[in-house]
Formats: C-alpha cells, sequence, structure tokens
C-alpha cells in the first residue's frame, strides 16, 4: 500500500516538472527573439495592414502574403509603397509648370509611390532650399525644372553625395555631374520649327525680288540652356532669309544675347515690342513677331494693341506652350501658332526615369550626344513638339483630350 502511494506521488512530482518546463522553454522564446513584431500569423493582421498601407497612398501586390510590409526584415522583393518622389517646379503661376506637375504625380502614385510636390516661385534660391529639403527627408528621388540652374549646383550635387538620383525636368540641370537622366522636348527642334512656320504664314518663299518681310526677336533668357537651344534651332532656318534680304530687323537685334529676356518677363517683352515700334516702326509695318514662349507673345499683343494694329496689318506672332490663353488668342487671330508640348507624355517618360533610377535599371533614353551641361554628357529622351495653329487646334488639343471646349471657352 505504501509502495503504491510513493509511486502515485512521484508521477505526479514528474508531470508537475514536465509542465514547468514547458512554460519556461515557452517565456524565453518569447523574449528573445522579436518582441515587438507584428503577429503574422493571423489573416485578420495582414489584413489590416494592407488596408492601412492602401489608406497611405500606396499599392501593395495583389498577393495573400499577410506578413508585415518590411522588405528589409523579409530579405525578399521589395514594393514601392515606402519610396517618396520629390518634385521641384519653378513656379506654380505658370500653367504648364502645373499641369506637368498634376501628370507626373498621377502617374507616380497610380504606381505606388509618395509624391511630395514644391513650387518655387521662380526663385532660385528658395528651389536649392526645397531640394535640401527633400534631401533632409531622404527621398528617393528627386525631379528638378530648374528656376536657374547655377544656383542648384551645391543642392544638386549634395544629392548625388548622397545617392539620391535626381532628374532634370525640361531644363538641364547645368556644372554638376549629378544628374541622372534628362526628359525634355527638342528645344532646338521646337527652335526650328518655330522658324519653319514663321517662314510659311509670312510667305517668305513666295516674296518677290524686291520684297521683304521685317521681324523682331523675343528670346528666352540667356542663362537658360534650353533658350539658347531653341535659338539656335530658330535661326538655322529665319538667318538665311536675313542674309539674302527677304527679311529685315530694323533693330538690328538679332544674336541670342540682344534678343534674351531675363527671367521669361512677359512685362519686358512688351515694353521692348512697345519700344521697337515707336522707335522703328513709325513709318513702315512690323511683320513678324518671332517669341519664344506663349508669354512673350501675350506682352507683343498688348504692345501692338496699343499701336493701333488690327486684323488688317497684324503681324505673324510665334508662342511655345499652347497656354489656354494662347489658344484663344490663336482662335481670334492675335497669335498665329504656338508648339504644343503635350506634358502628359514628358511626364509618363520621366515616371520611367523615375522607376529605372530608383530600381537600379536603365531607363529608354534616346539622345547622348547633345546635352553636355560642363560636367558630363546627359543622357536624355526628347519628346517631340507639334506646330499649332487655328487649323488643327481642335483636333491636336480637343479631340486628344489635352483641353475641353469649355476650358478654351472660358478663356475668352
Amino acid at each position: 500500500m505504501k509502495k503504491k502511494l510513493f509511486c502515485t506521488l512521484l508521477c505526479t512530482l514528474m508531470s508537475a516538472s514536465m509542465l514547468f518546463g514547458c512554460g519556461s522553454t515557452k517565456d524565453s522564446a518569447d523574449n528573445g527573439n522579436t518582441p515587438d513584431a507584428p503577429d503574422t500569423g493571423s489573416e485578420e493582421s495582414g489584413t489590416d495592414q494592407t488596408d492601412t498601407a492602401a489608406d497611405a497612398g500606396s499599392s501593395e501586390s495583389d498577393t495573400d502574403d499577410t506578413s508585415a510590409p518590411d522588405a528589409g526584415a523579409q530579405g525578399g522583393s521589395t514594393t514601392d509603397t515606402a519610396k517618396t518622389i520629390a518634385i521641384s517646379m519653378p513656379s506654380e503661376s505658370v500653367e504648364r509648370w502645373k499641369l506637368d506637375a498634376e501628370n507626373m504625380k498621377k502617374g507616380l502614385e497610380a504606381k505606388g509611390y509618395t509624391v511630395d510636390i514644391q513650387y518655387a516661385d521662380d526663385d532660385p534660391k528658395k528651389q536649392a532650399s526645397q531640394i535640401e529639403s527633400f534631401l533632409a527627408a531622404q527621398a528617393d528621388c528627386i525631379v528638378v525644372a530648374a528656376a536657374d540652374s547655377k544656383e542648384l549646383t551645391t543642392a544638386v550635387k549634395a544629392a548625388g553625395n548622397a545617392g539620391i538620383p535626381v532628374i532634370a525636368y525640361d531644363r538641364l540641370l547645368m556644372d554638376t555631374d549629378a544628374v541622372t537622366y534628362y526628359a525634355a522636348f527638342d528645344q532646338k527642334g521646337i527652335g526650328t520649327a518655330i522658324g519653319k512656320a514663321i517662314a510659311q504664314k509670312a510667305g517668305l518663299d513666295a516674296l518677290g525680288d524686291d520684297e521683304y518681310k521685317t521681324i523682331e526677336f523675343f528670346m528666352g533668357p540667356s542663362d537658360d540652356p534650353n533658350a539658347a537651344k531653341l535659338y539656335d534651332g530658330l535661326m538655322e532656318v529665319i538667318q538665311p532669309y536675313l542674309d539674302t534680304g527677304k527679311l529685315v530687323c530694323k533693330t538690328e537685334r538679332t544674336s541670342f544675347e540682344h534678343t534674351a529676356i531675363a527671367d521669361w518677363s512677359q512685362e519686358t517683352a512688351q515694353q521692348w515690342c512697345e519700344n521697337y515700334l515707336a522707335g522703328y516702326y513709325a513709318d513702315e509695318e512690323l511683320d513678324i513677331c518671332a517669341a519664344a514662349f506663349d508669354g512673350f507673345a501675350y506682352g507683343c499683343k498688348e504692345a501692338l494693341l496699343k499701336a493701333g494694329y488690327t486684323e488688317a496689318n497684324w503681324p505673324v506672332v510665334s508662342g511655345q506652350s499652347c497656354e489656354i490663353a494662347a489658344c484663344q488668342n490663336i482662335l481670334d487671330g492675335t497669335q498665329s501658332f504656338s508648339v504644343y508640348k503635350d506634358s502628359r507624355v514628358l511626364a509618363e517618360r520621366c515616371v520611367s526615369m523615375v522607376e529605372a533610377a530608383v530600381n537600379g535599371t536603365e531607363a529608354e533614353i534616346n539622345d547622348t550626344e547633345q546635352y553636355d551641361n560642363g560636367k558630363m554628357v546627359v543622357p536624355a529622351y526628347l519628346c517631340e513638339p507639334v506646330v499649332v495653329d487655328a487649323d488643327n487646334l481642335q483636333e491636336v488639343l480637343v479631340d486628344s483630350g489635352y483641353y475641353t471646349k469649355e476650358e478654351l471657352s472660358a478663356a475668352e
């Protein structure tokens, strides 16, 4: 009887010891590994994390993986949910910069990126500060349309040193080897297109031996490399007419330095045109305003109206950007044409460059020769511009969905 009781007591003690040992092992495992790691074994927990990421503006891949979205901890493929793309534009007051920024934002957010857009109010020092703030915030890629490239060199270099890819948008970043890609329209091609359209609309090739047309030039800033390229393209077409006397510039201001307008100022263009009309064209009409930008065309329009020009003697007036106001002027005959640069196409190209840059792959480029910024030849993709006048405005701008009829009517 005693022996049976002793055996029973021994079994009880052994069972208690085993249970205590199991409990100790579990506590040790919980305290020795990742105490703050989320519970990834629950399907509900994984769903909550995915929903949270979606609410934050990110996109997850359509898989059944319910683990926490810590790519580094998992050691597997990454998603773009945590990547931020910073965009610095020169000005919010210029319509095309807002359109370009919004088109890029849409494209990038559709791919799961977070997008931070800032405008520099045409202040290069402010833009440099913005780039520095992007760097401090550890942006994964920075897209810059420069207000004034020479003021951004230090900030762009700092981004390059930090390993952050920088993409120049529409305006080349100069004197730095920290530029990954350049997305732009063919600026020299834009100048060539403007020159050809001027020649056609002014009927230069139909002039008789003793006939000529008068022309004055309104070009972009001398410190903007895009403006210089546009001028080069324009003069490839126009210079032969000047050489043969078919075109006469009565101010003799035909060099890039003499025709460059600082800060793309519409007010300066208007003042120049007023001075030219009063000082050189009091006894002879001005036939052509070769303007490199829609804003310059607006300034010329105001000067021409003040000088008493009418539909009967209105000159050929060029432009660039196809802003809504420019389109309305084209329709009412006070601007002959503008150059259309579909920002949707350029934005799409820039988005693909961003993806390549942040993922370490090669972006598609189509120019490796033209864009020497003083430190390197920047790999570029150049989009093709289109000349828009009253004959094709509906097809190119409205039928394509770039503008609606209501938007053009609202500009009246």
